[in-house]
């Protein structure tokens, strides 16, 4: 992990469906209590810098979380579970940002093998 005394900038992305019924419960819980796929910053400050969901102008969101100095973008549980594209799209985030590839519940999905980019920021 990066080990200087900086908070690492965190951004969360949602699948836009799923963030048409979803509170982000599961996601902003895990974030606070540091736990499931936020653990690896139990050592670390962190700043909650973005959550966003995939519709629209993706690209667009991307370029505003890189001007706001994000590092690292968790692309949530659901995107993982139910995104068409899903290892794509952390590939093409990761040429950015380091990427986490779920948020809560267990590290490995159901049908979907997560997929993490890091190195940038996190090691």
């Amino acid at each position: 992990m990066d080990t200087n005394n900086t908070a690492i900038k965190i951004a969360i992305l949602v699948r836009e469906e799923t963030a048409l019924r979803c509170t982000g419960k599961g996601c902003l819980n895990a974030f606070f209590a540091k736990k499931e796929g936020f653990e690896i910053y139990a050592d670390r400050e962190v700043e909650l810098c973005g959550f966003f969901h995939s519709g629209g102008e993706l690209d667009y969101k991307l370029g505003k979380m890189k001007e706001a100095g994000v590092q690292v973008i968790h692309v949530s549980t659901c995107m993982r579970g139910k995104y068409p594209g899903y290892a794509e799209l952390v590939q093409k985030i990761s040429v950015d940002f380091d990427v986490i590839g779920y948020s809560h519940g267990p590290a490995q999905g159901k049908t979907m093998e997560t997929v993490s980019v890091t190195g940038k920021y996190l090691l």
